[in-house]
């Protein structure tokens, strides 16, 4: 139920979104008619639409993205006969002329007034207007901020549900509730400009037109670039609270902006939040949340042959669920370690289950890469298909799961943080298990470099993704191109949170690739710790890059993986500390410029 509020108050906020004006003057075509006729259907219509097309684009996979493309440009097609019926009555005439009586019904529902020959208006045929809210949904569905990311992030990695198309209709059913508010407001103003100016020719034509201008912005890109920059209301600080409050797909820890779900890094808006539970502080008995879930499913067991849960049994698990470029679980990862050492001989199996984000990620390669340079050497069981994933019902990056000597979940965490509460619930369970020389005492922990804690108190910059399918705040001119090169022009003076690409990319789903040397990318940010994950060239050839700060060499400033003058070089598809800075922060413009083509770049984290 949680979930089903969050996802309807996210919908609600898409009114205020940059890329639903160009939407709006569809739906105000439908103003001054029935509500129930022509309104309601053109609303139901879009919500049924954007709700099967991100159901779709959850489950089905890259042929979906193309195909609802497609239908995108059919529904401006048709959205663009409505606007020129609309605008031009005579070309009205001469469409409808040689067509039957469904063509003739829809233009003249298009055109607002006249007699349909049952004497109803046209205007109020449900049919046509539920056409034209089935237009309208496939034009609005990529107005997405981070609760639209986290919800399908979670329906990617958990597969098609019925709970997965409830959470989609309520965001649908949020944004058409606040549709409907405007339109009423709309209808009035209207019916008034009617009573005062006799204006019932003049407003039809101004919404043909306006309709039009909408499918040129729309075509354009400009409902995704240029209007997000010119639009004084950002949705994604809004909605990110409400993340922040409800849960998101990733931990606690990375600031504001995944999803992520999905991501769910995404969980973007920071889809890296989430909700935890806190132990008691004394021991307490812990309720029993469940039996742990198969282990069955992994494609692949690193550091162990494959467990079971039944072999399992007379152990306490640790069950965490992690990728290895998820900062949150990276910065989770030392307390994991420590609990594995400190409690081995008490009767602690602790198990990674690798769940991959990005493509990148399923590499086993990789994985096994990563493992060994983290210096994990608990079992890992690498779970590319989310067959364990779904078997917890797991939505998030990290996740704990503490199971007893008798097989039974008895408590979780999601995210980072509450780490002395997670050592006492481990420490309560292997007493009840039997262990008798189990210590009291709280393990100190000192991380360093990127696993080190995030200073959440000047995090104000969010998880940021750089594939069209959850990239916010683009402020290159003219917006994204998709799946094709193009060449970008960065933004001089950004604003905060806001990014852009310059030079020649490539711009993908999940990442954006630089076809050229010298591409580069610019962030406005503000935290102490920026993050950006990066693959070298698809033959695996290093791409060498050069950081600045203001516009200077990072200096004392930079990352782990960035030298003082600024260079560094992409050698694996990882994340990478750019920035850290000390002292007091405040917003600071990142630029990286790549001195060589062929990177990949994924998303952007803070810390």
């Amino acid at each position: 139920m949680t979930l089903l509020i969050l996802a309807y108050l996210g919908g609600i906020l898409t009114i205020v979104s940059p890329c639903i004006l160009p939407v709006l003057p569809f739906v105000f075509s439908r103003a001054g008619q029935s509500f129930s006729r022509s309104v309601l259907p053109m609303l139901a219509g879009m919500v049924l639409m954007f709700a099967l097309v991100a159901t779709l684009a959850a489950v089905g996979g890259s042929w979906v993205v193309q195909a609802n493309q497609y239908g995108r440009w059919l529904a401006l097609a048709l959205v663009g006969l409505f606007g020129a019926t609309l605008l031009f009555p005579k070309l009205s005439e001469r469409l409808t002329h040689p067509l039957v009586s469904l063509g003739d019904r829809l233009s003249q529902s298009a055109q607002g007034d006249g007699q349909a020959s049952d004497g109803a208006t046209a205007g109020t045929r449900p049919g046509a207007s539920f056409l034209l809210g089935i237009a309208t949904g496939l034009l609005w569905a990529p107005c997405a901020g981070p609760i639209l990311g986290l919800l399908l992030t979670g329906a990617a990695l958990q597969g098609a549900s019925v709970g997965t198309t409830l959470l989609l209709i309520a965001y649908a059913a949020g944004a058409a509730t606040s549709l409907a508010l405007a339109l009423l407001v709309g209808g009035r103003v209207f019916a008034a400009m009617k009573r005062s100016l006799g204006a019932g020719e003049w407003i039809r034509r101004v919404l043909g037109g306006l309709m039009l201008a909408g499918v040129a912005a729309i075509a354009l890109g400009l409902d995704t670039g240029v209007l997000a920059q010119l639009s004084t209301a950002s949705t994604g600080g809004i909605e990110q609270k409400l993340v922040d409050q409800l849960g998101a797909r990733r931990g606690v820890g990375n600031g504001a902006g995944a999803g992520d779900a999905a991501a769910a890094e995404t969980g973007a808006g920071n889809t890296n939040n989430a909700m935890t539970r806190t132990a008691a502080t004394e021991p307490a008995p812990l309720p029993v949340e469940g039996q742990l879930p198969s282990l069955d499913g992994a494609v692949q067991w690193l550091n162990s042959p494959p467990l079971t849960a039944q072999a399992l049994r007379g152990k306490v698990v640790l069950v965490d669920f992690w990728t290895y470029s998820c900062i949150n679980c990276l910065r989770t990862l030392p307390y994991v370690k420590a609990w594995a050492q400190k409690y081995r001989d008490q009767g602690l199996v602790v198990i990674g289950v690798h769940a991959p984000e990005f493509a990148f990620e399923r590499d086993i390669g990789n994985v096994k890469k990563a493992v060994h340079d983290l210096g994990v050497d608990y079992p890992v069981a690498i779970d590319n298909n989310y067959a364990i994933w779904r078997g917890f019902n797991n939505q998030y990056w990290p996740a704990h799961y503490f199971i007893d000597a008798q097989g039974r979940v008895r408590y979780h965490h999601f995210g980072e943080g509450n780490y002395a509460e997670s050592e006492r619930v481990i420490q309560q369970l292997l007493r009840e298990a039997g262990a008798t020389q189990v210590a009291s005492s709280i393990s100190d922990v000192q991380a360093s470099g990127i696993q080190q804690a995030a200073d959440m108190r000047d995090v104000r910059s969010p998880e940021t993704y750089v594939g069209y399918e959850r990239a916010e705040n683009f402020a290159s001119p003219g917006g994204a191109v998709r799946n094709q090169a193009n060449d970008y022009r960065a933004p001089s003076t950004p604003s905060l949170n806001a990014w852009g690409l310059g030079g020649s990319w490539k711009v993908g789903a999940e990442q954006a690739t630089a076809t050229q040397a010298g591409a580069r990318i610019v962030y406005r940010f503000h935290a102490r710790d920026l993050h950006l994950v990066l693959g070298p060239d698809a033959n695996g050839k290093p791409v060498r890059f050069r950081v600045t700060v203001d516009g200077q060499a990072p200096g004392d400033a930079h990352g782990t993986d960035v030298a003082a003058d600024g260079t560094g070089t992409v050698t694996s598809q990882r994340l990478y500390q750019l920035v850290r800075q000390s002292g007091d922060v405040s917003d600071r413009t990142f630029s990286i410029e790549f001195l060589d083509p062929g990177v990949s770049a994924y998303a952007f984290t803070f810390g």
